[in-house]
């Protein structure tokens, strides 16, 4: 039974819905790179999903060239390749030396080397339906890479308790996008369009559900730097002071609580009481902020 046209309100209709979220679902990340920009570093964000997601348009481009009437699914997935690659071109810009080059790297394996294969494999050696079928499942591969590639960032999500690097609106949007794209799939009878929608949905529900639960949880310290800050403090100067109380004290009271014994001692700690007041608090400022902060680690 063949699946409805694009001409069809329903087709036409889902089509166009996805289109609209799917480029919501691009434009979610961008308040992670205004963060890199004003921050002039790329933290512990990777460029895997990026390109990974740039590598899956320029197959879905491919794909509709070659099937013809997918119109929808061509300005998509062009917008996708312009959007991401302003992404990857930024993460380039701030990336430390030794992620520029794992970047260079895989998008000189995967957008160069493994594209250009496919497409003179697709070329030479296959024609009519049979390339159309051959595209359609090497879209669905890596199709289902794309919703796979920011679940590298669960394990940190899980070790850390920290979602800080899964934005919940772009986990939310990959959802309702393979929703919406696996209904579009349904209608126009598209196997390779529907297929991977189904794990996407099913990953999208597993990002939302951990951002729900780590979401209020308490960030734990991880990593060399982590350890490194644990060993510069003693044991008891890891408990969170409540620093606005400290700070509020009159330098009055920190005068009557002490107590000179003699006057060699006096003369052995030159410091005036009125100086040990205004340091003791900004001391304990700085010992707050230190252990109190989550500390995050590029692995």
């Amino acid at each position: 039974m063949a699946g409805l046209s694009l001409e069809h309100p329903w087709a036409f209709a889902f089509g166009l819905l996805g289109n609209v979220i799917s480029f919501a679902s691009y434009l979610a990340p961008i308040p992670t790179f205004y963060r890199i920009y004003k921050s002039k570093s790329t933290e512990g964000f990777q460029s895997v999903p990026y390109v990974v997601a740039l590598f899956s348009a320029m197959l879905w481009i491919y794909y509709a060239l070659v099937k013809s009437n997918e119109s929808l699914l061509i300005t998509i997935n062009a917008a996708g390749c312009f959007i991401e690659t302003i992404y990857i071109v930024m993460y380039l810009a701030y990336a430390p030396r030794k992620a520029k080059v794992f970047t260079a790297k895989i998008l000189l394996l995967l957008n160069v080397g493994v594209f250009g294969l496919i497409l003179l494999s697709t070329l030479l050696l296959v024609h009519g339906e049979k390339r159309v079928v051959s595209l359609g499942w090497v879209c669905v591969a890596f199709s289902v890479s794309v919703f796979v590639a920011p679940l590298s960032i669960i394990g940190r999500v899980i070790k850390t308790r920290s979602v800080e690097y899964m934005p919940f609106s772009l986990s939310l949007s990959l959802t309702l996008s393979a929703v919406v794209w696996f209904l579009y799939g349904l209608l126009i009878k598209d196997k390779y369009v529907a297929l991977p929608n189904i794990l996407g949905f099913s990953f999208g529900l597993v990002q939302m559900g951990l951002y729900m639960f780590y979401m209020n949880a308490t960030p734990v310290v991880d990593g060399k730097e982590g350890k490194q800050l644990e060993g510069k403090l003693p044991a008891e100067e890891h408990v969170v002071v409540n620093i606005a109380k400290l700070s509020a004290t009159p330098e009055k009271n920190y005068s009557n609580e002490v107590h000179p014994v003699t006057e060699m001692a006096a003369r052995a700690a030159p410091r005036s009481c009125a100086a040990e007041a205004v340091a003791a608090p900004e001391k304990e400022a700085v010992l707050t902020v230190d252990v109190a902060r989550p500390v995050q680690v590029v692995v």
